[in-house]
């Protein structure tokens, strides 16, 4: 074993920089939260080979004083804490005071800067011990030049300029959503490829996310004691093939968490598809005594101190959010058009949130008024298309129009949301005139949402309503189904079957859920039996309950092709907008879309 000594500086500042500066991006992230620790309105990033060959920053923060130049290069010194109760309520972006340090290590860095009590900049390269005067009408600008040119093992292991570019313009993108006050550009290899001006949150967002994201992205709100959370919810006919658009910020800054991802992941649960990934840009505002920020060395993950309240005040918040009624979403966006907007990156107002309330009982109280009225009770007077067919309202055929079409005056702001029936399209899409234009229904897929939520809330609620056949219905089986019948007798029940055998190879249906009484019998026992066979009959109702529920729900639905009288179109809309999660079937596919006026004009040309 050889001879303990000491590392020298530059190689302890390299090893630091092996875990903070992984590649371009990691410096431009670093000198951008600089920036904006100092104050920044405006940011300037110019970038040359994907930042390889040159970063450059110019802000207009306040500048750093000239004596403290010399120690913006040096390790371990910071002007952001100076205490360990001050790194237990981190009130910055950075605070580690290496960043810096640990980049001059592997490039050349240069910085300019002028505060704003001094009559001119100064200058200081990282490769020259003295500052020097220079020319700069105020702020800041850092340039970082031959990234790795001094570890050229290193810059091997970088990928290509394009795909580096990338990495940086995706920072800038995270940045620039966490902080739409302040205006961004930025410029590769002497193109502009983005230029963001302050602008409020949801234009900022519209810039980066695009404008698809919106028609399907629902705004949420919520707060519980230290805890709020704020902005935009994507329904599952947008759900992504990636993770690509799934943006969460804690206290302004931007992280991946194991935590927050799994809480929004369960929200989405029950809506989306197969493997697809839901799209977010949420805030979590809470004191930063209740977080811990110094776990990784890009600053990226981040610790609870009450994990398990804050998991349930995010889950409970976004299903919240997901599974309002079509009426009440329209209501809540109507009534608050801004309201998730998230609040100025300030941890002074966050100080005052008072952190001695355990973020689980802050929870409580949020669910106890949030889910005081969430419950939805959908008419019970039948599915549209069975042998209970619904009374038509007042509201389905209007006085004085034709089976069903309404007059202009009499689509006014207190018109439903999804409007009127005026006719059924193939027997498979429903179409209906609204305040906005036309709405497209699919059937199939929205009796199947609303029969899916009746059944969870009559399971729910108890033992389902059933109906006795007045005659058994016989059916064939083979052998896995006859003994799938015999073994999960008793689950059955509780689904609300009555199945028996009434033979070698056959079954008798001697009941059913009431809702299902007008749908498939044959198919839907043949489907139920074949998944209860692929799951252990005690963990039936408690783990695999929704996906039975679901199998029940789509054969029960109204099926393709069935003609509906108006009055039965137009029951069916009313229970969609008292449904939750009516935008999408079961499947995470999307029930209805709108064509606004505007849009069906510029089809036929109108107004040109």
């Amino acid at each position: 074993m050889g001879i303990i000594k000491p590392l020298p500086d530059l190689l302890i500042s390299q090893i630091a920089a092996g875990e903070v500066v992984e590649r371009p991006a990691s410096v431009l992230k670093e000198l951008l939260e600089n920036s904006l620790d100092a104050g920044a309105t405006r940011i300037d990033v110019q970038l040359e080979e994907g930042g390889v060959r040159l970063i450059r920053i110019v802000d207009d923060g306040s500048g750093i004083a000239p004596e403290d130049l010399p120690l913006a290069l040096a390790r371990h010194a910071t002007s952001k804490i100076a205490s360990l109760d001050d790194l237990e309520r981190v009130a910055s972006y950075g605070f580690r005071g290496e960043a810096l340090a640990s980049i001059a290590s592997v490039a050349r860095v240069s910085i300019t800067s002028r505060h704003a009590a001094q009559s001119h900049a100064y200058r200081l390269h990282s490769h020259a011990g003295e500052k020097e005067p220079a020319a700069l009408a105020g702020g800041t600008v850092i340039e970082v030049a031959d990234l790795y040119f001094n570890t050229p093992a290193r810059r091997k292991f970088l990928k290509t300029e394009a795909t580096e570019f990338a990495h940086c313009d995706e920072v800038v993108r995270r940045m620039a959503l966490a902080r739409p006050d302040v205006a961004f550009t930025l410029v590769h290899n002497g193109s502009v490829k983005r230029r963001l001006a302050s602008a409020d949150f949801a234009r900022r967002a519209r810039e980066i996310i695009g404008e698809d994201f919106f028609p399907h992205a629902r705004p949420l709100d919520a707060a519980a004691g230290p805890l709020r959370l704020s902005g935009l919810a994507a329904l599952p006919a947008y759900s992504r093939s990636g993770r690509d658009e799934q943006y969460f910020f804690v206290n302004g800054r931007f992280v991946r968490d194991k935590l927050l991802t799994h809480a929004a992941r369960q929200a989405w649960a029950d809506i989306l598809h197969g493997q697809r990934h839901p799209a977010y840009v949420l805030f979590l505002e809470l004191d930063p005594s209740g977080v811990d920020v110094n776990v990784h060395p890009a600053k990226t993950e981040v610790r609870f101190r009450d994990a398990r309240g804050i998991h349930q005040f995010i889950f409970h918040a976004l299903q919240r959010t997901l599974a309002a009624p079509l009426s009440g979403a329209a209501a809540q966006e109507a009534a608050a058009p801004a309201a998730y907007a998230p609040s100025a990156f300030s941890y002074a107002r966050q100080s005052g949130l008072g952190v001695g309330e355990p973020a689980a009982r802050a929870y409580l109280e949020f669910a106890r008024a949030a889910f005081a009225d969430a419950a939805v009770t959908c008419p019970q007077s039948g599915i549209p298309g069975t042998q209970s067919e619904p009374a038509s309202s007042a509201g389905d055929t209007a006085p004085g129009s034709a089976g069903g079409i309404t007059s202009d005056a009499q689509q006014s702001d207190t018109a439903p949301l999804l409007g009127y029936a005026i006719a059924q399209l193939h027997g498979v899409y429903i179409l209906a005139q609204n305040a906005n234009g036309l709405a497209l229904v699919d059937m199939h897929a929205a009796h199947e949402r609303i029969l899916y939520e009746k059944l969870k809330q009559s399971l729910d609620a108890g033992p389902p309503a059933t109906q006795t056949l007045l005659v058994p219905l016989l059916l064939s089986a083979s052998e896995a189904e006859m003994a799938t019948a015999a073994e999960q007798h008793e689950a059955l029940a509780q689904l609300g079957f009555a199945i028996t055998a009434a033979g070698p190879r056959q079954l008798a249906v001697r009941s059913l859920p009431a809702l299902l009484a007008g749908g498939n019998p044959v198919d839907l026992v043949r489907s139920l039996l074949r998944d209860l066979a692929e799951h252990p009959a005690s963990r039936v109702v408690e783990t695999q309950r929704n996906e039975l529920l679901a199998t029940m729900a789509c054969h029960g639905a109204v099926r393709a092709h069935r003609l509906l009288s108006l009055p039965e179109m137009n029951a069916l809309l009313r229970q969609m907008e008292e449904t939750e999660r009516a935008d999408q079937c079961n499947h995470g596919r999307p029930t209805w879309v709108q064509l606004s006026m505007a849009e069906l004009d510029k089809l036929f040309m109108r107004g040109r």
